[in-house]
């Protein structure tokens, strides 16, 4: 018996690893190693692939247990499967590595280069190895940097694997001044470069980006013939008169009436494409990304972060209120340290009383061209805002309060502006949720009705409730409970649970308004004797104020509310009222990241 054979036998009455519960052994290291030592082994051999002029003995049953490719070459009646040597044009460094793999299930990527990681990263993929191509994709994304980014992102396209693409991208978005001047710019391939063009994100002054651009045709003059198609991904209309007559025209890449429509779309259009930076779920209206408020009084409370601490006199930036059209010298002004796309800004208004607030957001690039992104002047709002409006890239914030219930002057006590990634659907501006609204962390509140404690209607126990307390009621014949949600949404259901602990039923009728003024009835049960949970669903109504009116109490004249919701978070029990023209389903509610948009006009 060979040498080989007496080392794998040797091992025989070596320790075993038994699960005493399962009465199972377990000797996947030792089989691991000891076919490992067969790997390019001469002993036993059936098949020798040629790679760069070596040889190299395998063994067809093992590579074909292992791999489909292998089993396809290798039995599969090709040409190959008679052959004792097959030669492959590929690296033979990251062959070795791959059939290490094959026979072990190992590999040491930390005492590999990355060339060779690559290299194996492409040959995993070309030969079926998921998992490896996995694994590999996951090391490559901890250890990216400046010096290998770009390698790594035409690998990553040319395999097709888009999650390692993505994070390339995040990578490269966030250092791009950087990348651009690093020599390895020159080596990516035309795809990768169009790719980073592209990006509305990829964020550096336009002039670097050209010259970048420029430097990568000379370098790829021979093996790309035509540069138009990646020249054209060049934005030069955001460049300065001055770069595009003393940078851009000298290198006579760009034929003069192109040049000339880069200048007059400078010049005449309103909406250039921005490129912004972009930093998902992070809020860059904060001192960590420079950014200030410019316009308000007070106005080092409002990105300082404190959203507790505060009072009448203390704790919120503010603005008067005026009438009449608005200027650069209206509302509050957020300066953010640079330009950043965003779609998503929180706002919360000043709240230790009841009074609500009209108001309006723009956003802008020059704080000459603004672009009203929510408008809200027609609703009564409160408390914490939750506003989204397709990306965009932006420099300006401007908030503008065009109505206080209480006074004529306009407090908000923090501001935060993000890009986030959660698709959350809109209709003409207005949020259509699916999860509940009418809570407290949405800054609904209960303004009519009494209670022990305040807002217990709305804080979601729906168990521990009794004769004294656990519910919201009123008077039969006066009043009403009467619900704000924080904002306004679309809202096409809701469920509400009656105080249940006897036999008693309720009549009673639900309405809802925008304004506290103009009210439209959803739910009418005044004919009727309901008790327990009731839930009902209506056409879809932009819904600010919900106002609960009961009837008819069969044992006192009271009626009891337990809990109320909206949406219903109860889909499968829902009493159509009129024509069911619910919303587009969307997933419920988010729990750690907030939402980004679609738009409906």
């Amino acid at each position: 018996m060979s040498s080989q054979s007496n080392t794998m036998a040797s091992g025989q009455h070596s320790t075993t690893a038994c699960n005493s519960e399962t009465q199972e052994i377990r000797l996947t290291a030792r089989f691991s190693e000891q076919m490992a030592q067969l790997c390019l082994s001469e002993d036993y051999s059936d098949v020798s692939f040629i790679v760069e002029n070596e040889r190299l003995p395998a063994h067809r049953v093992i590579l074909a247990a292992r791999s489909d490719y292998f089993r396809a070459l290798l039995y599969g009646g090709l040409s190959e499967s008679r052959l004792n040597e097959i030669t492959l044009p590929i690296p033979l460094t990251a062959f070795k590595a791959l059939l290490r793999y094959i026979y072990s299930g190992n590999m040491l990527l930390s005492e590999m280069k990355e060339e060779q990681i690559i290299d194996t990263l492409g040959l995993a993929n070309h030969y079926g190895f998921t998992d490896l191509e996995v694994a590999i994709s996951d090391y490559l994304r901890n250890v990216l940097s400046l010096g290998n980014v770009c390698s790594v992102l035409d690998a990553a396209r040319l395999f097709g694997l888009d999650a390692l693409t993505t994070v390339c991208h995040s990578f490269v978005d966030k250092h791009a001044p950087d990348i651009l001047q690093h020599e390895t710019f020159r080596t990516l391939s035309l795809d990768a470069l169009t790719s980073l063009l592209e990006r509305d994100s990829f964020f550096a002054p336009e002039v670097q980006i050209f010259e970048a651009v420029y430097d990568w045709c000379r370098c790829n003059a021979d093996s790309v013939k035509n540069v138009d198609g990646v020249v054209e991904k060049v934005r030069f209309s955001l460049m300065s008169l001055e770069e595009l007559l003393n940078v851009v025209r000298p290198s006579s890449i760009l034929d003069p009436d192109r040049l000339l429509d880069a200048i007059a779309e400078k010049v005449s259009s309103q909406r250039l494409p921005y490129r912004g930076a972009l930093w998902p779920e992070e809020n860059v209206a904060s001192a960590k990304f420079n950014s200030r408020t410019i316009l308000g009084e007070q106005r080092m409370a409002l990105l300082d972060g404190d959203t507790v601490s505060y009072d009448l006199e203390h704790g919120y930036t503010r603005a008067a209120i005026s009438a009449g059209s608005s200027s650069d010298s209206t509302g509050i002004i957020v300066e953010l340290g640079k330009m950043f796309i965003i779609n998503h800004i929180k706002v919360l208004l000043w709240d230790r009383d009841t009074r609500s607030y009209s108001y309006y957001v723009e956003v802008s690039v020059n704080q000459s061209n603004w672009e009203r992104v929510v408008d809200h002047t027609k609703y009564y709002c409160r408390s914490w805002q939750f506003l989204y409006f397709p990306p965009q890239a932006v420099r300006y914030i401007r908030l503008v309060g065009t109505h206080n219930t209480v006074n004529e002057v306009f407090h908000v006590v923090a501001l935060e502006a993000l890009y986030t990634e959660t698709a959350v659907p809109m209709v003409g501006g207005v949020l259509v949720p699916t999860y509940n609204v009418a809570t407290v962390k949405y800054s609904a509140t209960v303004v009519e009705g009494g209670s022990r404690t305040r807002n217990v209607l709305l804080n979601g126990d729906v168990k521990n409730y009794d004769w004294d307390g656990g519910y919201t009621c009123h008077q039969i014949g006066t009043g009403a409970i009467l619900i704000q949600l924080g904002q306004p949404y679309w809202i096409s259901s809701l469920r509400l649970l009656l105080w249940d602990c006897d036999n008693r039923s309720y009549s009673f009728f639900v309405e809802v308004s925008t304004n506290l003024k103009d009210w439209e009835t959803v739910v009418d049960r005044r004919t009727e004797h309901m008790k327990s949970w009731q839930n009902f669903s209506f056409p879809p109504k932009v819904v600010v104020y919900i106002r609960i009116v009961g009837t008819h109490n069969t044992a006192n004249e009271m009626f009891h509310c337990v809990h109320f919701e909206c949406p219903s978070q109860d889909t499968s029990k829902l009493v159509k009222i009129g024509q069911d023209a619910s919303a587009s389903e969307i997933d419920r509610e988010p729990k750690d990241t907030l939402p980004t948009i679609v738009t409906t006009d």
